[in-house]
């Protein structure tokens, strides 16, 4: 599903800083704190030396990054030198942007706590301070870093279409019900595919997520720090994975959040995430049927499954004007559905698109909301997201689907989900054709050794189900993955606000307290 495919596009969505309370149920136990150093250690990743990092302030964030004003405050940034191929470190090196915000408690500072937001594709430099008012107390005695992975924003971002090919790309329909609509979602997927060729090429091969993890140790080194101090959400959940299985001498403290399954393989977790959208779906229609004068998908359930899967039919044949001088097409409006289901905070802008685009014919909020979902920005230029989600996605992925397999698994992506279904199982075929070959069938996350690792999930998240959060803890191994689950809605259970999980993980990150496994986060009383 566009950004999504990998369980995290919500990078685009304003809306992800949620307040409310709940309640926790689980004790605590105590975990030795990691000691920091001052100095870069010996690479675990080889003989490779790395100088200081040069801090200075930041400029503002390039085209790739989605563009804006330089960040405010003390932020700073620099640049980390990487091999480009760490099986030929001697064959180049990739230049890697890094930003941070010095801890406000020097006399009592642990270390730098290194942030990925997911995508794959998502800009930490872009992000970090965008956010950063979620992590305050975690700011009093860590340094906040986060980074642009190779292949992304300022990292030697991948290159594809341009703004108006993205345009066109977007909004082609992607739930073919004939031959010619095949053929000509087959056609915008190999000109996508060409242009990331063409535009990348050399840097195609390397973007892969264990290289990155690699990149993150180099990182470590750089920063001065002795372990691995981590906060992963979504693809960030794969990416520390990967890094716990690679160096599980190494990990300090991490928090994996809204995590994807490790043991899926692409068809299984779009299956997944079809499920989870319908869910998500559910949840909002229900809300909205008791909250919302009027409520656009009525009493909600196979009433707002049905309305809204007719208002989806009549867009694909007939596009929606919008204020703008574009048109919402089918693909546009299941992807802006999806895009507010990140968060309910976006709810009530769903529930306006829809009622506006049902009632008026219009769908200027509805295109919106996929606008802030695809990185394209107000002024029309879209961000590198969707050209590095696909490029890390298809060289991680082994993987590639024919028309005849999407075909075949139709009936069970419709069955799982009347709106998310065929629009999630056709984009299994984004990488047909790609340049170059899949590394793997799935991630190995196994890191027998490690440190505990505090693995959260969230019960209403639509992009990673909570199953995920299970599948990983068991594939860090006993002992290593603690699991917490919190029940409410929305991909990114930290940044819900949710008071009972932010005290689990800032005991976690600052204290060293590891909470008991399947530790349990409730929903907000009503």
């Amino acid at each position: 599903m566009h950004t999504v495919v990998r369980g995290a596009g919500a990078l685009g969505l304003t809306a992800l800083l949620l307040a409310s309370s709940a309640g926790c149920q689980g004790g605590t136990t105590s975990a030795a704190e990691p000691a920091p150093t001052s100095a870069a250690t010996a690479s675990a990743t080889g003989s490779l030396t790395f100088a200081h990092l040069d801090w200075q302030a930041c400029p503002a964030p390039n085209a790739a990054q989605g563009g804006g004003t330089a960040p405010a405050g003390d932020w700073q940034c620099a640049t980390l030198k990487a091999p480009l191929d760490y099986a030929k470190p001697s064959d180049g090196t990739i230049d890697l942007a890094l930003i941070r915000s010095r801890a406000k408690d020097e006399q009592h500072r642990i270390g730098s706590l290194l942030f990925n937001f997911g995508g794959p594709g998502g800009s930490g430099v872009a992000t970090l301070p965008a956010l950063a008012a979620a992590y305050t107390s975690l700011n009093t005695r860590y340094d906040l870093v986060s980074f642009d992975p190779r292949g992304v924003g300022a990292s030697a971002g991948v290159k594809c279409l341009d703004d108006k090919a993205m345009d066109a790309s977007n909004a082609i329909g992607n739930t073919p019900e004939n031959p010619a609509a095949v053929k000509e979602l087959d056609e915008t997927t190999a000109q996508f595919n060409a242009a990331c060729e063409h535009n990348s090429g050399p840097v195609l091969p390397f973007v892969d997520t264990e290289s990155a993890a690699r990149d993150m140790d180099l990182m470590r080194q750089a920063l001065g720090d002795q372990h691995l101090y981590y906060f992963g959400i979504s693809y960030g959940t794969e990416l520390g994975g990967v890094y716990a299985h690679l160096f599980p001498q190494q990990v300090g403290r991490l928090v994996l959040d809204s995590v994807v399954d490790p043991t899926k393989d692409p068809l299984q977790n779009s299956l997944g995430q079809a499920k989870g959208f319908q869910l998500a779906l559910e949840d909002f229609m229900k809300a909205c049927s008791t909250q919302v004068s009027d409520c656009p998908t009525g009493s909600g359930g196979a009433q707002g499954t049905a309305r809204i899967t007719e208002l989806l039919q009549k867009v694909e044949k007939t596009p929606l004007p919008t204020s703008s001088d574009r048109q919402l097409t089918g693909s546009l409006a299941v992807t802006g559905i999806a895009g507010a289901l990140y968060s309910q905070e976006t709810w009530p802008a769903l529930a306006a698109g829809l009622a506006e685009a049902m009632r008026q014919g219009s769908g200027t909020v509805l295109l919106q909301l996929a606008d802030s979902l695809l990185g394209r920005g107000p002024n029309g230029h879209y961000n590198n997201l969707n050209a590095a989600n696909r490029a890390i996605s298809c060289v991680d992925a082994k993987q590639r689907y024919s028309d005849q397999d999407v075909e075949q698994q139709l009936p069970q992506f419709r069955t799982a989900s009347p709106v998310f279904g065929a629009f999630t199982a056709w984009g299994l075929t984004n990488c047909t054709g790609w340049p170059v070959p899949g590394r793997t069938d799935h991630p190995d996350v196994a890191a027998p050794g490690a440190a505990p690792i505090l693995v959260v999930g969230t019960t209403g998240d639509p992009a990673t189900p909570v199953e995920g959060a299970r599948a990983m803890a068991q594939q860090l191994g006993a002992g290593v993955g603690v699991t917490v689950t919190l029940q409410g809605e929305g991909h990114g259970g930290y940044n819900t606000g949710n008071p009972c999980l932010k005290q689990t993980v800032d005991s976690y990150l600052l204290d060293g307290k590891v909470p008991a496994d399947g530790t349990v986060c409730s929903r907000p009383a009503t």
